[in-house]
């Protein structure tokens, strides 16, 4: 005997791809060649992000320590590798994932369909078939 809070996980779902949706080798190949270039670029700019850290982080941290007596007494060697190397990661990871994001975004608007490309307000023929505003609606 089925239940009503059963029936719906009984369900096979099924999908059937049509003739015209084939994914061939190449267009695979393409896909991956493209995440491995994306992926290269967000790394270099990670890297050249972190390096810039390490010198704006180490060069007040180093020079605090020597010229604050607060900063002598509680900075060890240990805790000012730290200071440089938390603020030295966390640039890496804040402009590779930007980087991947703003080239996620380029390459999938690049694919998009025509009708999705069109972001304008007022663009093309659905502009002239698009109902005006009512008067309250309008600044």
């Amino acid at each position: 005997i089925r239940t009503l809070r059963a029936e719906p996980f009984m369900h096979k779902t099924t999908a059937k791809m049509s003739s015209t949706a084939t994914v061939t080798r190449a267009h695979l190949e393409n896909k991956l060649a493209l995440a491995k270039r994306c992926s290269r670029e967000a790394t270099l700019a990670g890297a050249k992000a972190a390096a810039v850290a390490t010198v704006a982080s180490a060069v007040p941290t180093l020079a605090s320590v020597r010229m604050l007596p607060w900063a002598k007494a509680n900075l060890n060697p240990t805790g000012q590798a730290l200071i440089v190397c938390t603020v030295a990661g966390m640039a890496y990871f804040v402009a590779a994932d930007k980087a991947i994001l703003s080239l996620a975004r380029r390459h999938s608007y690049e694919s998009a369909p025509d009708h999705l490309k069109d972001t304008s307000f007022h663009g093309g023929a659905a502009a002239a078939a698009r109902p005006r505003p009512p008067a309250f609606f309008r600044p």
